[in-house]
């Protein structure tokens, strides 16, 4: 084969943890929520962060909610050193906006409210499958109970 037949080398396969670090330095360079969702018991502390999440990131103005208003004074006292923690962990972080939210309906990532709501979903219902009536597939009786049809039905259009 000539030099310009031949694919170029692909670059050798990484660890699964070294991919997560690169993952995770990547969040923080573009500034992502994702990232300070993780972290923010950390920068936070174990005092704060039961009682405040990060809401939104909008340039680079964090807006940060509070349970109480209490808290959200706590948080307004710990302004100058939230932001020195966010920024020595590489959060390009200028400014922080506080306001009170009830940080306990916050659904966080994976949370207790989420694995309930998945195993209760239709299609986690155990039983015998039954035929969809319009496609004729077979599906979990689940679905069929509350959608009266299966789930890729559901989401096609009637013809």
């Amino acid at each position: 084969m000539s030099p310009i037949q031949r694919p170029t080398p692909r670059a050798p396969a990484q660890p699964l943890g070294q991919c997560l670090g690169q993952l995770e330095r990547q969040w923080q360079s573009e500034g992502s929520l994702a990232a300070l969702w993780q972290a923010w018991p950390e920068i936070a502390g174990a005092q704060l962060a039961p009682h405040c999440r990060p809401l939104a990131l909008r340039g680079n103005t964090l807006l940060v909610g509070a349970s109480q208003p209490q808290w959200l004074q706590a948080l307004r006292y710990s302004r100058h050193q939230l932001l020195a923690v966010l920024r020595s962990r590489g959060y390009a972080v200028g400014q922080l906006q506080f306001q009170q939210h009830d940080v306990s309906k916050a659904s966080e990532p994976f949370s207790a409210e989420l694995d309930r709501s998945w195993s209760e979903h239709p299609c986690r219902i155990t039983g015998s499958a039954t035929d969809c009536p319009r496609c004729g597939a077979p599906s979990p009786s689940g679905e069929i109970e509350r959608w009266g049809c299966c789930a890729l039905c559901l989401h096609q259009p009637v013809s």
